[in-house]
């Protein structure tokens, strides 16, 4: 098999464990807390500690793949994946799958990034979108597949399957990928211990004080020092970072208008869509009465219209350009978001296949203008920089926003008196979090004009505006 064939299909395996992972958790979380003898939003630990590590990891991803190889990381990325899935499965509390759901993220933060990497390398630029489009497969694939997967394998089954149909497709990529990718050892320059270690630190413990807030896990006393420690440890990062002639993460970066209206609107946008994949199953299950199939039915349309969408994104993005689009998009998938709490136990399911539907639609246009504006002002040099901040502010903002749906449930119950999980807090829920989502339209708003014209294909080569034509846009 040619190797633009080949080398995506064996990172494709890596991508396809961790898009499904991602997904038939979130349809099992009732019967995961009912086994585990826990409250449903304390699961929410085990989905944000998986994003937070992803946004530690993913970083000194490039490094590593650099100092000790491209084959070796790769399938050693795998590996520890597949060693995270068999703890989850064997997990018999939450603190136990939390702390193997990390593991997991410590695995697709090197997997995946250093997969792509080995693409960029080896495929000849002429064929690097032909290669690229094999690899996206996966990603469209495993999250219309997972929902109903797992609703299937919680209903019928355990819950703990979900974490083991990882393994064969998992060791498939370690047998591909040790004998067919390339070692790909590149000479490296030291790594930014000092920030990586206050980046990380900083993230992780910020992070874990902020979702442990509440009554789960941690006494509130630990939750929020460890709060005001992660945000000291941030600020350092900050300081260094300005002082640091190679930062890991270069801050310089948001002084370019682009990155910093698609990477921070971005993250606004991206908290209010994050607590989705919490909220719906939950709803659809606690609030609806739903079996973890059905609920699993039901929520993979939102996958299946963004799918639809990856054909008919760049067109629209060269017909009005990325300023309008990103900035009416930006309310209208909010309100999509917001049309979730007017869902009620007697909507007919058609209607809900609808909505979800066109919903995915608009996020997923919204979400490839985002990833393609952050880096239209970014040069080359610094696309490797650019690439991993924003990917680590998205997996960032992702887990913010499960972090918030869950505490927005609580305090629905605590301003109301009923429980958590009572149908009306969702309806609440998931009003505020579309606000959350529709205020990024702020950041769209402030971008020139003409932002992004080239790269949409509506630039003349005087700078003016021109009528659409053809173009390559980043896929999401």
């Amino acid at each position: 098999m040619r190797p633009t064939r080949l080398l995506p299909l064996i990172v494709a395996c890596a991508l396809f464990i961790e898009n499904m992972d991602s997904t038939v958790i979130s349809t099992s979380l009732p019967a995961i807390a009912r086994d585990l003898g826990t409250e449903p939003i304390a699961l929410k630990l085990a989905l944000t500690t998986y994003l937070l590590s992803l946004a530690v990891f993913i970083p000194i991803s490039g490094w590593v793949a650099d100092r000790f190889g491209a084959r070796r990381t790769f399938a050693s990325a795998i590996f520890v994946f597949l060693l995270g899935s068999v703890a989850c499965a064997a997990s018999g509390s939450l603190g136990t799958l939390v702390a193997a759901r990390f593991l997991q993220g410590m695995g697709g933060a090197m997997m995946v990034p250093v997969g792509r990497l080995v693409l960029l390398r080896t495929v000849p630029k002429s064929q690097l979108v032909q290669a690229l489009s094999w690899l996206t497969i996966p990603a469209l694939v495993g999250p219309v597949v997972g929902p109903p997967l797992g609703g299937f394998i919680t209903t019928y089954f355990d819950w703990r399957w979900i974490f083991l149909i990882n393994l064969p497709m998992g060791a498939l990529g370690i047998a591909l990928g040790l004998r067919y990718i390339p070692t790909l050892r590149e000479p490296t320059k030291a790594l930014d211990w000092r920030g990586f270690l206050l980046s990380g630190l900083g993230l992780a413990t910020a992070m874990f004080g902020f979702s442990t807030l509440g009554r789960h896990l941690m006494p509130t006393w630990i939750a929020l020092s460890a709060l005001v420690v992660g945000i000291a440890l941030l600020g350092g990062y900050v300081l260094h970072a300005r002082r640091s002639a190679a930062p890991l993460l270069d801050l310089g970066l948001f002084r370019l208008a682009t990155y910093r209206s698609g990477i921070l609107g971005g993250s606004l946008f991206r908290i209010g869509i994050g607590a989705v994949p919490f909220l719906l199953p939950l709803m659809l299950q606690l609030g609806f009465g739903l079996s973890p199939l059905q609920s699993g039915l039901l929520t993979f349309a939102s996958a299946a219209g963004s799918m639809f969408m990856k054909t008919m994104a760049a067109r629209i993005i060269k017909r009005f350009g990325f300023r309008r689009v990103l900035l009416a998009n930006a309310f209208v998938a909010s309100a999509m978001l917001a049309t979730y709490g007017l869902f009620r136990p007697s909507t007919p399911h058609i209607v809900v296949l609808a909505v979800l539907l066109v919903s995915g639609c608009f996020r997923s246009l919204q979400f490839t203008g985002l990833n393609a504006i952050s880096y239209a002002e970014v040069d080359s040099a610094r696309m490797g920089q650019a690439s991993s901040m924003a990917a680590m502010v998205q997996q960032l903002s992702l887990s913010l926003g499960v972090a918030i749906g869950g505490y927005l449930l609580e305090a629905g119950g605590w301003l109301w008196h009923r429980a958590d999980t009572d149908v009306h807090n969702f309806y609440i829920a998931f009003a505020a979090v579309a606000l959350v989502s529709a205020s990024s339209a702020w950041m769209m708003w402030k971008l020139p004009r003409d932002a992004g014209a080239e790269m949409a294909g509506r630039a003349k080569p005087g700078g003016e505006i021109a009528e659409p034509k053809p173009a390559q846009l980043p896929a999401t």
